[in-house]
């Protein structure tokens, strides 16, 4: 058995593993589809983060302290003929399950999807960032909307990753 040590002065470099936590609702596909886009790009420009999706249907309010940074991600709905709204699940999960949960200062981002069709377009990222705001969360970077379809928008999700990835960087978190 051979005894191997570090030459002097080499001190070992552990990469700490980060996670983006991103959960989202999607029922039409559109939400899932951004989403999915903002995944694969960032898969390919942060290397040493794990991004972790969860739907908000699936997630438990505490949930919501998982991972380094959090990623709210909803539709605007037009709940009960209210328009306006948060996706129905992510409004359950808001609104019911995590009601009383703070965040502590926890970096968060959002991303709001609206259709320009309706007066308040994309306003569930306002009900977003205001649950962040209320909840004692850290907007890091301005909320990304995403108006009518999102297919065709993928450049504007990849830019708007890469805002969030500077702005996650720990020095920034103080």
């Amino acid at each position: 058995m051979s005894n191997i040590t570090n030459p002097v002065g080499a001190v070992p470099q552990f990469t700490q593993r980060r996670v983006l936590h991103i959960v989202f609702a999607s029922t039409s596909g559109h939400t899932e589809y951004v989403v999915d886009t903002l995944i694969d790009s960032l898969k390919r420009t942060i290397p040493g983060w794990e991004v972790k999706a969860t739907m908000a249907e699936k997630a438990h309010s505490q949930d919501l302290l998982s991972g380094d940074v959090l990623l709210f991600a909803s539709a605007t709905w037009n709940t009960e003929g209210v328009e306006g709204q948060l996706n129905p699940h992510m409004s359950v999960l808001l609104q019911d399950k995590a009601k009383t949960l703070d965040l502590v200062g926890k970096p968060c981002a959002c991303i709001g999807l609206g259709d320009r069709r309706y007066f308040y377009t994309a306003r569930a990222a306002d009900h977003l960032e205001h649950y962040v705001e209320a909840h004692h969360g850290r907007l890091i970077v301005p909320t990304l909307k995403i108006i009518d379809e999102p297919y065709g928008q993928e450049e504007a999700v990849r830019v708007w990753g890469k805002q969030l990835v500077d702005a996650a960087k720990p020095a920034d978190w103080c």
